[in-house]
């Protein structure tokens, strides 16, 4: 922004001098050194720089006499003064200010820290100097406007004109030609800012290529370099005085037709600025108005009394819409005058911003040539009620810009005895887009919502169902037209449970209040079944209150079936390995205890053979083998258990019943040989 500002620095001392030179040259500025303030002020009395870096001590005049010298001139008031300073104290610094520094670095400065200072007090000077530029351009343009609008002395007001833009755009020369068409052998010089007594002047458009082009193509046109253009060749070749250096073209359009130009030249080479050519072309568009209205006075003053009427009905025009100048361009909506041919007669500030067209494109412009391609046959839709006193509101249409602006358009009847109709739009494009996205956002949670395999219901603080989804239906037996905006949710619940929910929801002990989590209920179906699920809820807040409540509810049927045949299948396996335990045990138990029944029997029968029968020895030796055969056929029992049986004993006491535990397994006989085949065998 601030490349190759000149900076004049002043300081007595050749070092900071030197340093400064570097550090100012290295940022990109031109520096300009000035080694006493007797310099300084002699440099400043021939050129003005961009900025001054001063400082303050140096022998007289010193750096305040030289800030009261650039103050007191008118044409250095507002020049930037930075100063270079070591002093810290307070009224250091107010003294400072108050002789007019701008702003100071302490020394030793830090080059950024310079560096930063210079170009934020350049960029403030060029805000400054541009807004003034700004507001003197728009004076101008406001001032011409208003004279073109208020007279009908058509030359008088042209003349005045073309001076001003001489003056505005710094060129030697401005002059208006009128031709009617662009192969059109001759023009009219009708003003020219270096000859008041110049009017209707005719010229050969043929030696004049620039006015024929601008004529034809209705573009501005600027040639900066007037000795080599090629427009120009054919001129050249004639060996005629060019005379000017550069030159810029603006077209005076009308209804699609340019009727003109305005001409600038100037002797030396110049850079014509676009600020300066956009001002130029709103000129020429109010020039074009004020050009057909003289052309419809003079039309007027030759007329019958019919004419003079309608010569008036125009002036009334005129008036009107000047009055309406100011507010169509403080309006905060875009806003065009059609004409009773849907053309443009005018366009406010905010309607140039949105549309991205300039004024002298929009003056005369089709309305329907204004939306995008694939909108003008609707456009063209819309303008066919205007005769009867149709005016549509409130239309969406998409205009002709590369960003794709939306627009809200409205059309109402203005100046109705004349056809004229005020079009005012809005920019919708984000608004629309922000809807769009919403929408889309909206469908996808209610999708989501939907898909979901928990049951979710919401209601308002009236407990009546506003959120009824698929997953809710089937677990509830409900269609969701049965229960949305029809029932309460508390007919969802058991008698007083959705209460008791509620509260629980409130207090802060289940999640936090508003919140209750993986809480254990049972809900009603619509068959009065109960339905046992675990819900989450919460309250729903807007603004800090709350408005409504949801829940998420999930089916715990199938959970609880699972966990009953899970439960079942546990105990079987717990039955199955205590019965493999208790076979496992009986069999060691009988195996262990074969052993010495066996040698009890085989002893018994021993005794039996050499007791005398007679004697008392004979019943006690064959109550030992009675009872040990008895204790044999016990032992091959629990050899033969498959599986855990009991039987009553006393009382509530349960014991072991032998033989439903040893039932259905013949095998066991075989496996376990016998006490008595073990005697027979000889094993004893």
């Amino acid at each position: 922004m601030n490349a190759g500002a000149r900076i004049l620095v002043v300081d007595d001392d050749a070092v900071s001098r030197h340093v400064l030179s570097e550090s100012l040259a290295a940022a990109g500025f031109q520096v300009t050194l000035a080694t006493s303030g007797a310099e300084a002020i002699a440099a400043l009395a021939k050129d003005a720089p961009s900025l001054v870096l001063l400082d303050l001590i140096m022998p007289e005049p010193d750096g305040y006499a030289v800030l009261r010298y650039i103050r007191s001139e008118r044409e250095l008031a507002e020049l930037p003064v930075v100063v270079l300073t070591a002093l810290d104290a307070d009224n250091d610094i107010n003294r400072i200010f108050a002789s007019g520094a701008d702003d100071y670095v302490h020394k030793p400065f830090r080059e950024a820290e310079l560096v930063a200072r210079i170009r934020g007090q350049l960029r403030l000077r060029e805000y400054v100097d541009r807004l003034s530029r700004r507001e003197r351009e728009a004076q101008t343009v406001l001032e011409l406007t208003q004279t073109l609008a208020s007279s009908l002395e058509i030359h008088e007001i042209l003349y005045t004109l073309v001076q001003r833009v001489a003056r505005l755009a710094h060129v030697d020369r401005c002059s208006i030609v009128l031709a009617k068409a662009s192969d059109d052998e001759v023009g009219f010089v009708v003003a020219t800012s270096d000859d008041a007594a110049l009017k209707d002047l005719p010229i050969n458009l043929r030696k004049y290529p620039e006015i024929r082009q601008v004529l034809k193509t209705h573009a501005t046109l600027i040639i900066e370099d007037a000795a080599t253009h090629p427009l120009l060749q054919a001129v050249r070749d004639t060996g005629t005085e060019l005379g000017y250096a550069s030159l810029a073209l603006v077209p005076i359009v009308h209804k699609d037709r340019a009727i003109g130009v305005i001409f600038l030249r100037a002797k030396q080479a110049h850079r014509f600025i676009d600020t300066e050519l956009s001002l130029i072309e709103t000129i020429a568009s109010a020039t074009a108005i004020a050009l057909r209205n003289a052309r419809m006075l003079q039309s007027l003053r030759a007329a019958t009394q019919k004419s003079a009427v309608a010569r008036a009905e125009a002036e009334k025009r005129v008036l009107l819409f000047q009055r309406y100048a100011d507010f169509f361009d403080s309006a905060a909506d875009g806003m065009l005058v059609l004409d009773d041919s849907s053309c443009v007669l005018f366009a406010n500030p905010k309607a140039r911003e949105i549309t991205g067209l300039t004024e002298a494109k929009l003056i005369g412009m089709s309305i329907v040539d204004v939306f995008a391609p694939s909108e003008r046959e609707r456009a063209q839709r819309l303008t066919l009620g205007f005769p009867s006193g149709v005016f549509p509101q409130g239309i969406d249409i998409a205009l002709e810009t590369p960003r794709a602006t939306v627009i809200n358009v409205s059309f109402s009847s203005v100046l109705h005895e004349e056809g004229a109709v005020l079009l005012t739009f809005r920019d919708v494009t984000v608004e629309r887009r922000t809807e769009i996205e919403l929408r889309q956002t909206k469908e996808f949670l209610e999708r989501v919502i939907e898909s979901s395999v928990d049951s979710i219901v919401s209601a308002d603080l009236n407990g009546t169902v506003l959120l009824f989804n698929s997953s809710a239906s089937r677990l509830f037996g409900y269609a969701p037209e049965e229960v949305v905006g029809q029932k309460s949710v508390e007919a969802l619940y058991p008698p007083g449970v959705s209460r008791e929910v509620m509260r629980l929801i409130r207090d802060s002990g289940h999640g936090g209040p508003g919140r209750l989590e993986e809480y254990r209920v049972d809900m009603l179906g619509a068959d009065g079944v109960a339905i046992p699920v675990v819900l989450s809820a919460a309250l729903i807040v807007d603004g800090g209150k709350p408005t409504g409540s949801v829940g998420i509810f999930t089916d715990l049927r199938n959970q609880l079936r699972m966990e009953a045949e899970l439960s079942s299948a546990q105990l079987a396996l717990q039955n199955r390995q205590k019965q493999a335990l208790i076979a496992e045990l009986a069999g060691t138990a009988a195996h262990e205890l074969n052993q010495p029944l066996t040698s009890v029997i085989g002893y018994a029968e021993l005794l039996r053979r050499h007791v005398d029968k007679s004697t008392h020895l004979a019943h006690a030796v064959d109550v030992i083998s009675t009872e040990a055969e008895r204790m044999a056929d016990i032992v091959r029992k629990i050899g033969k258990i498959t599986k855990y049986e009991t039987k009553a004993y006393v009382g509530s006491q349960n014991i072991l019943d032998l033989d439903r535990a040893a039932e259905g397994d013949a095998s066991a006989s075989s496996d376990e040989p016998s006490v008595k085949q073990d005697i027979v065998g000889g094993k004893v």
